[in-house]
């Protein structure tokens, strides 16, 4: 009877360190997707773990523009200054965010846009939804036309009304056009 309770303290034990090896990152590959850039405040060119490339659009949001070109960066127009200047906010609160998740991210893919890129819903490896936070921060705005296709709509909804109601981010700023709407406008000049 010993010799069988023996075996089986061993056997659990072997059970046990094996369990705990295979939920590592490194040993079951779960690390998530490697983020290669911080495009703007809602894109990542995310490498996964068999090397394919792609860029991936963040479901749900909209965030701020980034200038695009050296006429954008020089630009002296308020309404491209204002954008432009909540947009790198947003950018590089992404890149820290990236950053304190090992430039890893988990996506959950929801569709491909008209440019190729993955639309997803990305978390950090702590489970950390990133577009909550951007919205929650007011870095983001809810993107309404494509909410339809948000696996997490409420969660956003709630988190965009609290930065409103607390005026944060964007919701502070009275002269902040948004980026869809920026778009639009630009798209004629």
């Amino acid at each position: 009877m010993q010799k069988l309770t023996k075996k089986l303290v061993i056997l659990l034990g072997a059970t046990i360190i094996i369990l705990g090896l295979a939920s590592c990152d490194k040993f079951s590959g779960s690390s998530g997707d490697l983020v290669e850039r911080v495009s703007d405040g809602d894109t990542l060119a995310v490498k996964d773990a068999k090397g394919n490339k792609f860029n991936v659009r963040f479901a749900c949001v909209d965030a701020p523009e980034v200038p695009h070109s050296q006429k954008e960066r020089n630009s002296s127009r308020v309404s491209d200054r204002n954008q432009f200047n909540w947009g790198e906010k947003a950018q590089a609160r992404l890149q820290q965010l990236v950053k304190q998740s090992g430039d890893r991210v988990i996506l959950n893919i929801t569709d491909t846009d008209r440019y190729q890129r993955k639309v997803a819903e990305v978390r950090l490896k702590d489970g950390t939804f990133v577009q909550e936070i951007l919205l929650r921060e007011g870095l983001a705005k809810v993107y309404r036309p494509y909410l339809n296709k948000c696996p997490s709509k409420d969660l956003v909804q709630q988190a965009e009304a609290q930065a409103q109601q607390q005026k944060r981010g964007v919701w502070s700023d009275t002269k902040f056009t948004n980026p869809w709407e920026y778009r639009s406008i630009n798209k004629k000049n």
